[in-house]
């Protein structure tokens, strides 16, 4: 079964191709080859590409493919995701104003310089980096893992998963090193307008076709267990994922690029303001997909609910056969959240090594070729996640928890480093280690041992950690050691 006619296939070819057309475009828009236009695009983003670009980026693959596999898997319970984005604004606006304020003064590429800024240490700014990049690493590996899923389920299988994988990445790669941030905002405008318009018409349409009653009613048939109330192991559950979600996301270095590209306070500002109608708009509908899947296909295995979106959409297409155009402009919108998501962070990898890591080891280096040697790394890391990609079996959501845990842990180092001035850098390493050591520990000891749960009283691991490092940081600053 394919799930997209040759009409459909037209389309998205031409969608393609536009973003290749759009990233030489970029190219000779470029006013110098220097590592602060490829990476932050001349800091020229106004509201609506930066809120276009900042909207694409966030709602990524996993929005689209793994929150409606999850809500398939999980029940009405999983609704909750919707406040975990809305919390990642309150996040943002915590640190996005002063952190622009800051990049304007200083001349900021990466969060990398902020860190090095702040704490005056260079082993700070490596161990930093260092775990930015695994960060960033996982988010690209959970959304090719995405874009494997959508080419194979769109094709019908005709086009396996690797190759899908394959192809978009070598696009994405192309587009990217044609324009940096400058290309990856323009597509960015063009890609989030078609992820919303793409995920509102599919909603309509499933849901005139199949009812919300009608399939509701089934559900309660099919699948009891969805209409469960929350436990209170779940509730908690919840608290832990949304401070993940709010202090890890809000973190993120290609987010944070965005904030610096912001042409002004002001745009930067609205931009955020527009970000928090998108979780009604993206995350809401996609769940509501899974549920009406769940109701109509309830025997999927866990691998198949990954691709339950299609599910859906391949046997609606079976009986209405013009809805080939809304097919495919489904999978344009999903491919757009993919895209979005991993040129950014590839781009974001690119700067941290380039300028966090090498342009401090070699600082004889001209702007050309670090900027040149930026490009080369993100070819080679690409390759390098493609092929973890396609051999990790991981579920989507399952890589998108490890990232945050993780990833949370830089989080004292950021919002503590812009509030309080006091904190050194001893500090806040010392917090890391801290957390680093029960963020992995912790399931490291569940899998050796019987007697700790992976999540201690339904807690993240990386919360605990969050913890330990937090209560590091400001133990050691009220009663550690005066600075030489």
């Amino acid at each position: 079964m394919n799930v997209v006619d040759p009409v459909g296939l037209s389309i998205m070819s031409i969608y393609l191709l536009a973003l290749i057309a759009i990233g030489f475009a970029s190219r000779f828009a470029r006013r110098e080859n220097s590592l602060g236009d490829f990476y932050l695009g001349g800091r020229g983003l106004g509201t609506l590409v930066l809120f276009l670009t900042l909207y694409a980026t966030q709602y990524s693959g996993l929005t689209l493919v793994g929150f409606a596999g999850q809500a398939y898997r999980s029940g009405f319970t999983f609704l909750v995701s919707v406040t975990f984005a809305c919390s990642v604004i309150g996040g943002y606006v915590m640190i996005a104003p002063r952190l622009r304020t800051l990049s304007e003064r200083h001349g900021f590429i990466t969060i990398g310089d902020f860190i090095q800024h702040r704490y005056g240490s260079a082993r700070l700014t490596a161990w930093t980096t260092g775990v930015f990049v695994f960060a960033l690493a996982t988010y690209v590996l959970s959304n090719l893992k995405a874009a494997g899923y959508v080419i194979e389920a769109a094709s019908g299988g005709r086009i396996g998963m690797a190759a899908g994988i394959i192809g978009l990445s070598v696009l994405i790669a192309a587009y990217e090193t044609l324009g940096g941030l400058r290309a990856v905002a323009w597509t960015d405008t063009l890609q989030g307008g078609v992820l919303c318009f793409g995920c509102a018409a599919a909603f309509f349409t499933i849901v005139d076709h199949y009812g919300w009653s009608d399939s509701m009613m089934q559900l309660a048939t099919a699948r009891p267990d969805f209409f469960a109330a929350p436990s209170g192991a779940q509730q908690t559950g919840w608290l832990s994922t949304l401070v993940l979600v709010m202090f890890g996301v809000s973190i993120y270095p290609h987010a944070v690029q965005r904030i610096y590209a912001a042409v002004s306070r002001r745009a930067l500002l609205r931009s955020m303001q527009l970000m928090l109608l998108m979780p009604f708009i993206t995350t809401l509908p996609m769940l509501a997909v899974g549920y009406i899947g769940a109701a109509h296909f309830p025997d999927l295995s866990q691998t198949q609910s990954e691709q339950v979106v299609f599910v859906v959409l391949g046997r609606l297409s079976e009986t209405i056969t013009a809805l080939g155009p809304l097919v495919a402009l489904l999978v344009c919108a999903l491919l757009a959240a993919i895209m979005s998501t991993v040129d950014s962070a590839l781009l974001a990898i690119s700067s941290l090594v380039t300028q966090d890591l090498y342009a401090r080891l070699r600082p004889g280096n001209s702007q050309e070729a670090l900027t040149r040697l930026g490009k080369r790394f993100s070819w080679a890391l690409m390759a390098a996640l493609v092929g973890l990609a396609i051999a990790l079996p991981q579920t989507l959501w399952r890589i998108t928890e490890v990232k945050l845990e993780v990833l949370v842990q830089m989080a004292p180092a950021v919002f503590i480093g812009l509030h309080l001035p006091q904190v050194r850098a001893r500090d806040i390493g010392w917090g890391l280690v801290i957390g680093l050591t029960v963020t992995l520990g912790v399931p490291l000891a569940a899998t050796l041992t019987s007697t700790l749960a992976e999540r201690p009283l339904g807690v993240h691991a990386g919360v605990w950690g969050l913890a330990a490092n937090l209560g590091t940081v400001l133990w050691r600053d009220a009663h550690g050691p005066d600075d030489p």
